[in-house]
């Protein structure tokens, strides 16, 4: 899915941004609801996730101004303000669901995805990729070759999961960049090459057949290199 975080507080905002990104889903993130409104109206998101109590345009009337519009995106509201009166104004102005804080992120997930699912959105990338004999099962944070498991650190594991996402294509550093360190803009760094070091000295070493290939002048696949 790809997630609209609308939320003033920093903290709050890092967490669930880095929280949905580390189950697979792209999230973006806007401090205000001028912002959020902005965003929300060109951005395509499948779901959009604000919070209440927002700086120069509030949540609600956030959402109100979208429906003006026709747009029907998903927007699920989270508030400290839980009363039954609070979350009927919520879902009065356009808010497909109420959320009162503080919540459990299993729980909002769980929510969004529902929400997702009934606007028939991709709610869910596949759990299990597979390449050969190299398996990533997304939900279980599990990564095996030949049934023995391979412990990555969390940017490894993202870094792999993108590549088996899009196995016998050529993925380019400015791709990697964008969807695994979520840079818009290239750091002049060997940032990429040292960690796709890392991953072919666990993914590859010690097995007959490699699965991480550089296609030299354009970038990396991963593919089955028994074949």
């Amino acid at each position: 899915m790809r997630l609209l975080i609308v939320e003033d507080d920093a903290e709050a905002a890092a967490y669930l941004t880095k929280a949905f990104r580390e189950v697979g889903h792209v999230a973006d993130h806007a401090v205000d609801g001028l912002e959020g409104y902005a965003m929300a109206e060109g951005g395509g998101y499948d779901v959009l996730v604000i919070d209440r109590m927002l700086p120069r345009l509030d949540g609600l009337s956030l959402i109100r101004s979208l429906r003006e519009q026709k747009d029907e995106t998903p927007a699920l509201i989270l508030s400290a303000l839980a009363q039954v009166d609070d979350r009927v104004k919520g879902l009065r102005a356009g808010g497909d669901d109420y959320l009162p804080k503080p919540y459990a992120f299993s729980e909002l997930l769980a929510r969004v995805e529902v929400l997702a699912r009934r606007r028939g959105a991709p709610a869910s990338e596949p759990t299990t990729y597979k390449v050969g004999d190299l398996v990533l099962n997304r939900l279980a944070h599990r990564v095996t070759r030949e049934g023995k498991d391979i412990l990555l650190q969390p940017r490894e594991f993202r870094l792999l999961e993108y590549l088996m996402k899009h196995a016998g294509q050529v993925v380019t550093r400015t791709m990697l960049l964008e969807n695994v360190w979520d840079y818009h803009f290239d750091p002049q760094t060997n940032v990429i090459d040292v960690h796709v070091s890392r991953l072919r000295s666990k993914v590859d070493k010690g097995f007959e057949h490699a699965m991480i290939h550089t296609v030299r002048g354009a970038g990396y696949m991963v593919r089955d290199g028994s074949r």
